[in-house]
């Protein structure tokens, strides 16, 4: 398959792709359509159709496409077709949510560490994991090639942190701080700011109610 430049916004809807497509497998769903996917992810026939001929179309004329190739297409578009291993740095609450969490793995991917700075908290375990010391971080990313880290620290700790990460050889930093993180080139942030989901969540009701009040 060969890649080409893929617009953020499609990219934001491959996951759900995914998603949705692990649902039919499981009501044991062999076959879908451009049109059967447009009902149930309130999507166009036509934008899922454009989505997918990014990489290729993956569909048969007159057939449509296979649940569980398609499914597995976009797994590895996704670079889920096997296992990542990730660390979790911060064991507040916010971190035991994301190492108790178990459907990590059945999107491909391993909690593998969890660390916290605090000597309180070292030791304990938490999801099945031993909670490391820091001291400990870049001996365990560099043995086991650890690319990815999940932020789960207060922010002003946040940026001194991601410079470490990065020299460590981190490259993706799923960040979790209430911060925006100003990284090199190469280095892939996600960014999962909850309170600015709520926030907008308030809004969209606002809105409803003011909409409502006017009519």
């Amino acid at each position: 398959m060969t890649k080409k430049e893929v617009s953020p916004a499609v990219i934001q809807r491959l996951p759900r792709y995914y998603r949705y497509l692990e649902d039919l497998m499981d009501q044991d769903v062999e076959r879908t359509s451009s049109r059967m996917l447009s009902e149930i992810m309130n999507l166009t026939a036509s934008q899922i159709r454009q989505d997918l001929n990014q990489f290729g179309g993956f569909g048969q004329q007159g057939y449509g496409y296979n649940v569980k190739k398609l499914h597995d297409e976009i797994g590895k578009i996704l670079n889920i077709d096997k296992e990542n291993c990730l660390i979790i740095i911060g064991a507040g609450n916010l971190g035991k949510a994301l190492a108790n969490y178990d459907g990590f793995r059945k999107r491909g991917f391993r909690i593998c560490a969890i660390f916290d700075k605090d000597p309180g908290l070292t030791g304990k375990t938490i999801g099945g994991l031993e909670v490391l010391s820091m001291d400990r971080l870049e001996d365990f990313i560099k043995e086991n090639n650890i690319r990815i880290a999940a932020l789960c620290i207060p922010k002003e700790f946040a940026r001194d942190l991601t410079d470490e990460l990065i020299r460590m050889g981190i490259s993706g930093i799923w960040n979790f701080a209430h911060l925006d993180l100003d990284v090199p080139d190469g280095i892939q942030v996600e960014s999962v700011h909850l309170s600015e989901s709520l926030m907008r969540l308030s809004y969209k009701v606002g809105e409803l109610y003011h909409n409502g009040d006017e009519s």
